[in-house]
């Protein structure tokens, strides 16, 4: 099975591991080259530096690194506004790489390609001498819908046009992969197309070493959140957090303290560092998440299955969430609970600050996702569907 050459192939490069769709290709790239000759293929308008690469290299036969710059890629979305593609797709394929693309298309003669997230399909889409994957991720159309009302009026019109090509690019790309995956049945629930009830449900895993850590240190915050801090989704629940939950807590006299952790926090996430503790990146998040006796994750835009949510369950971290982000992980209030709006988290906060009832939700959540999320156990499904459609 080694001999089998997959041509793998991302917008963004697998390493570091601090968005989502890195997290998943990381893990895909790692369990599948059990059984595959990977050959990557990963688009980059940052650069990717030596130990980057190394991180990946024990997994793929080739790694190839398609640099493209952020002021061509803007120019190309600026492009793109007028063109009949989603503009991101505009942002990512320069016609330079597509034509590299070509040219190692016809040196690997792969048996298989895979192309994560629709920004990289135009490099491989029509390439015919194989079967091919597509993996949705998200349900990308609907998670733009739900940013419109939170964009500047001046530029809602540019989010209502990417939405409405997003909404023809997902169908229309749909023909040209002989499979589909998606991360959640609720993604897969908010496509269009009339055949989407074959797009496979792949959901994301979760590191082992999440499921075994122990943090020997008692927890120093009563809540925390972590995450991207440059995602959109998440720039709004750290919003909510400190706008909306630690008001009515303090009005009903608990003054909670939290902690938020992640990436890339800019000034719409700094400004309240008198509020709350902001780490911003740190090497083991692990740490960020046992830190806290309970997360919470106010999602009310984005789509996918959250993470974040899986490793503070994995952790043993008892969590509060949205309707939104609680039914794409698909269990019941008593495994994470439920809020939805400032007055129902703090009800929840108070309720789990009890340490009997926050234990026994902690060990619930943590067998559900040791029995559930396991990566090696999705990736085995994912290369069992890509076999067979060589086979067929």
């Amino acid at each position: 099975m080694a001999s089998k050459k997959l041509v793998f192939i991302t917008s963004r490069f697998p390493f570091p591991i601090e968005k989502g769709d890195k997290l998943r290709a990381y893990y895909q790239l790692r369990d599948l080259s059990k059984d595959w000759e990977i050959y990557l293929i990963s688009v980059s308008d940052v650069v990717v530096s030596r130990e980057d690469v190394a991180a990946i290299q024990p997994f793929c036969k080739e790694i190839h690194v398609l640099r493209i710059s952020k002021l061509a890629g803007y120019l190309r979305a600026l492009w793109g506004l007028f063109g009949r593609r989603p503009i991101q797709t505009y942002y990512f394929t320069s016609w330079k790489h597509k034509t590299r693309v070509k040219n190692l298309l016809k040196e690997i003669k792969p048996v298989h390609i895979f192309a994560q997230l629709i920004r990289s399909t135009e490099y491989v889409k029509n390439y015919h001498s194989c079967s091919k994957t597509i993996d949705y991720m998200d349900a990308l159309s609907e998670g733009v819908q739900k940013r419109i009302s939170l964009t500047p009026f001046w530029l809602r019109w540019v989010f209502k046009n990417e939405w409405r090509k997003l909404m023809v690019y997902e169908n229309v790309i749909f023909e040209y992969f002989e499979n589909h995956f998606i991360i959640s049945e609720q993604d897969r629930d908010q496509m269009t197309h009339p055949k989407r009830d074959d797009i496979h449900v792949l959901p994301n895993g979760v590191n082992e070493n999440f499921l075994n850590y122990q943090n020997p240190l008692a927890p120093e915050f009563d809540i925390c959140f972590v995450g991207n801090l440059s995602y959109p989704p998440n720039i709004e629940a750290v919003k909510f957090i400190v706008q909306e939950i630690l008001p009515t807590a303090s009005a009903q006299g608990l003054n909670l303290k939290c902690l938020i952790s992640g990436a890339s926090a800019g000034p719409q996430i700094m400004q309240f560092q008198n509020q709350v503790t902001i780490t911003g990146w740190v090497d083991d998040i692990r740490q960020s998440y046992t830190n806290a006796k309970i997360f919470v994750a106010p999602m009310f835009i984005g789509t996918g299955l959250q993470n974040k949510l899986l490793e503070a369950m994995a952790l043993g971290v008892p969590c509060i969430t949205t309707d939104l982000a609680h039914r794409a992980v698909g269990c019941d209030t008593e495994t994470i609970s439920l809020a939805n709006n400032s007055a129902e988290f703090v009800k929840e906060i108070k309720r789990l600050l009890e340490e009997e009832t926050r234990v026994k939700q902690a060990e619930k959540a943590k067998i559900f996702v040791s029995q559930g999320f396991n990566w090696k156990a999705i990736n085995a499904r994912l290369s069992e569907l890509m076999r067979k459609s060589i086979q067929e």
